[in-house]
């Protein structure tokens, strides 16, 4: 991280005077930019948060449209809540014209408002309880519709890049590309597939931290806590592919063995997402599991609609969406090791 300081003055040369207000922008300001440049992947422009991708690339648009999910993760989840990370958030996107500047400054301003920050600004509000649960009730329910919208659009992009991966290793089997030509095509895909990752775990970031907000202001108003993701073991029942996203037409990460032991970890959209004995990571269908861990299974996969619901229960299935995108972050990250290989 680089470090500024004041410049030497020249001999003789009377310090002049800076105001107050003005120190302190410029201290928030430094400390957000400081801060900023520790943090990996914290750009403030669309050209620099995706310029790894050519504009010829067949995923061009998926990444775009996963970029553009993050304009509503890095806006403040109460626009009057003008505190904590808000105010910070305010100066980065001021500064930067996108939603990724916002980071810059929510860096610096998390400090002060941190999970407090939309409960506070809820209070500022004065409004009855009732009024406060319907108001949680609305943002939860735009916040879940926003976490399915962005979780659809990774899934695409991650289909779509390893099928790219797919479409050169088919080519070079078929002796249309030879072995340089193809191991150079899957360097370059390897490449964009981190570009896509890092971007995704940019707005796992900001959603995580609206989550823990959301938490927060769920607890101040007496509302249950949403309960654990559940785990369990089950046993495959047949020879199945382990998928990189919960579809049948997903990317293939591993074979499964029938009798097979495996972990459930959670699930969503009728899928169990397993890890093997040797660490693999995947989605099979909850069908294809019998045992124990298949009543897990079926509690994990079953969510609340984005809208509508109390907000115990709208904030249980926020929880549920938030782990559910991270996790298919981390399978993927997993996935790329071998994804990306020519012999894959």
């Amino acid at each position: 991280m680089a470090m500024f300081g004041p410049q030497p003055r020249a001999r003789g040369t009377p310090a002049r005077p800076r105001p107050q207000k003005a120190i302190a922008a410029g201290t928030l300001l430094a400390a957000g930019l400081m801060l900023a440049s520790c943090a990996p992947g914290a750009l403030s422009f669309q050209s620099q948060r995706i310029a790894y991708e050519p504009a010829d690339d067949a995923c061009r648009g998926r990444v775009l449209a996963l970029d553009s999910t993050g304009n509503f993760f890095a806006a403040r989840i109460l626009a009057g809540a003008a505190i904590g990370a808000g105010g910070g958030a305010l100066i980065g996107g001021v500064a930067s014209q996108s939603w990724n500047g916002a980071l810059i400054g929510a860096i610096s301003g998390a400090v002060v408002g941190g999970a407090a920050g939309y409960w506070s600004g809820l209070e500022q509000q004065n409004l009855s309880n009732a009024a406060l649960a319907d108001r949680m009730s609305g943002d939860l329910s735009r916040e879940n519709a926003e976490i399915d919208r962005t979780q659809y659009t990774f899934d695409r992009l991650t289909d779509c890049r390893f099928h790219q991966a797919a479409e050169v290793r088919a080519a070079y089997r078929a002796g249309r590309l030879d072995r340089d030509q193809a191991e150079g095509r899957m360097a370059e895909l390897r490449q964009l597939a981190q570009g896509d990752l890092g971007l995704a775990q940019l707005i796992n970031d900001r959603i995580q931290g609206r989550g823990a907000q959301f938490a927060y202001a769920t607890q101040r108003l007496g509302a249950p806590p949403p309960p654990p993701v559940p785990s369990g073991n089950a046993t495959v029942r047949r020879a199945v592919a382990l998928k990189l996203t919960p579809s049948p037409d997903a990317p293939s990460v591993e074979q499964l063995r029938p009798r097979e032991r495996v972990t459930v970890t959670g699930g969503r959209d009728g899928y169990a997402l397993v890890r093997t004995p040797g660490g693999t990571r995947g989605y099979t269908a909850a069908s294809d599991l019998a045992g124990p861990g298949v009543r897990s299974v079926h509690v994990a996969t079953v969510r609340s609609s984005a809208s509508g619901g109390s907000v115990g229960t709208l904030a249980g299935s926020n929880a549920a969406r938030r782990d559910a995108f991270a996790q298919s972050v981390a399978v993927t990250q997993s996935a790329e090791t071998s994804g990306f290989q020519l012999s894959s």
